[in-house]
């Protein structure tokens, strides 16, 4: 009898909690959890009763990051599936599903947010899987040997800002899925084997870092690289083609390395590199750029390294670019100027004007290479301001000049 009327009572109360539970006062749910015991220790007539309108995982963090941490261990586990040579050994701590313990991967709390594996000499490919890393703010995969291309997937990286891929055998043309990575700031291609042209939407998306030099990248300078928003732009050691943008400077960027070398860069140098007044190291060498050195380089008064050798230049060097004061390595070597002034020659840094055709000075080219000058007949704008005005150079230029 006693346990008989504990089952009707047990019974009862259970139906008045589930009635309970399915009020809702002023749009809150309430929760019930209540546990109901037979009391006799077997557990048959043992009950647990949860009811109400609560979020069943409000626990903060333990179903969300079971499922980041499932999630990473899935993407690192079918990367580490298209790895087929790992010399270093760095996969061998890729066991288990802790990722956080695994080479070469950083995580916050259980979050992966970084993966390094620079100069692990890994061979194979990317996986489209990693972009199941929605916490990945930093992949650098510097001096490997991954090859292919880059999965599309890869734009679905929100967190990621720097992706440094350089000094690996990817190929293709250029990974266009890098420009739809919602908040990247950096991006290294260096030393690889892209192709093709670099597209124009390059230079307006928000990047402080562009590094696509030693590849083999063709067609023009896209015409908006002066709008671009990078402290760092190198496309040195590529095959370039056609002149540098008039564009270069025009909204007065705050660039301050510009690479340009060993490319076939044609045409002058525009005068509207004058406004890069932060700009430190610039760098045209090894092209067939022609006709006078502007002026208005003698406002880059931030200015350490110019390197303008290899060209076809001509005509004097002008005095003004020898009294930037924060020079420390000029180089005009192998190009056709025919002369520069004793502010020039009292330079105090390292200064190479051999191979040119300057009068009275030693290594200079032979006469006959010097009775036809190259791009003669090219001309150049030139600012008709006189003392230079360095303030003043923007404003003539966006007169003048369309980007």
């Amino acid at each position: 009898m006693m346990m008989k009327k504990k089952k009707g009572t047990n019974f009862k109360l259970l139906c008045l909690l589930l009635f309970l539970g399915s009020i809702q006062t002023n749009g809150f749910g309430i929760g019930v959890g209540v546990g109901i015991g037979g009391g006799d220790g077997d557990g048959d007539d043992g009950v647990w009763i949860g009811a109400g309108g609560g979020n069943p995982n409000s626990n903060p963090g333990s179903a969300p990051k079971q499922q980041t941490t499932n999630a990473a261990y899935r993407a690192l586990q079918s990367w580490k599936t298209a790895i087929t040579e790992d010399p270093l050994g760095v996969l061998k701590t890729w066991v288990g599903e802790d990722v956080c313990t695994y080479r070469g991967v950083f995580c916050s709390g259980s979050y992966v947010t970084s993966i390094d594996l620079n100069k692990a000499n890994l061979k194979g490919t990317i996986v489209k899987d990693l972009s199941l890393l929605s916490d990945l703010t930093i992949l650098h995969l510097n001096s490997n040997r991954f090859s292919g291309q880059i999965p599309d997937s890869f734009r679905n990286l929100d967190s990621l800002q720097e992706l440094d891929l350089s000094n690996n055998g990817f190929s293709g043309s250029f990974p266009q899925v890098t420009l739809y990575i919602p908040n990247l700031v950096y991006l290294d291609l260096r030393f690889n084997d892209f192709t093709g042209s670099i597209p124009e939407s390059l230079f307006s998306k928000q990047l402080d870092a562009i590094l696509l030099n030693d590849n083999q990248f063709t067609g023009e300078i896209p015409r908006n690289l002066g709008y671009s928003t990078a402290s760092v732009i190198n496309l040195a050691n590529n095959r370039l083609s056609g002149e540098i943008p008039t564009s270069f400077g025009i909204t007065g960027s705050k660039l301050k390395e510009v690479l340009f070398l060993n490319n076939q860069l044609t045409g002058c140098i525009p005068e509207s590199v004058g406004l890069f007044s932060d700009i430190e190291v610039f760098d045209v060498s090894f092209n067939s750029l022609m006709g006078h050195v502007p002026d208005t380089i003698s406002c880059l008064s931030e200015i350490e390294v110019l390197n303008l050798g290899h060209n076809k230049f001509s005509g004097d060097l002008p005095d003004l670019v020898c009294a930037l004061r924060n020079l420390i390595n000029l180089t005009v070597s192998f190009n056709f100027f025919s002369g520069f002034s004793s502010q020039c020659s009292s330079l105090s840094v390292g200064f190479d004007f051999t191979g040119n055709c300057i009068p009275g000075k030693g290594y200079q080219r032979s006469q006959p290479d010097c009775s036809a000058i190259p791009g003669g007949q090219l001309s150049c704008l030139r600012i008709p301001t006189q003392p230079l005005t360095c303030a003043g150079i923007g404003v003539g230029l966006k007169v003048t000049k369309s980007p």
